[in-house]
């Protein structure tokens, strides 16, 4: 997917269209790239959280959290399936 460079509200498309690409939704790839613009990626990169990445939750944890979200379908899912639903949401 290119670079949306005509979204002024955009501040760094490049990492934007990444953090889609690695899964990341639009809210969370904009609010991301654009306090990298403002901050810095360093800055913005150490105020990540504490929570491991989905592969090392377990499926009961990785149900919970679709839970929390509200999400549907997802019991019959197999982890990678959960795992890419919730990064698409």
């Amino acid at each position: 997917m290119p670079a949306n460079n005509d979204n002024p509200s955009l501040k760094n498309p490049e990492l934007y269209e990444k953090l889609r690409d690695d899964g990341a939704s639009k809210e969370k790839a904009a609010r991301i790239s654009n306090a990298a613009a403002r901050d810095g990626e360093s800055t913005v990169g150490s105020r990540g959280g504490d929570s491991p990445p989905y592969e090392e939750w377990t499926v009961g944890e990785l149900r919970d959290r679709a839970r929390e979200l509200d999400l549907s379908g997802y019991s019959d899912l197999r982890k990678d399936e959960l795992i890419e639903l919730l990064r698409s949401h």
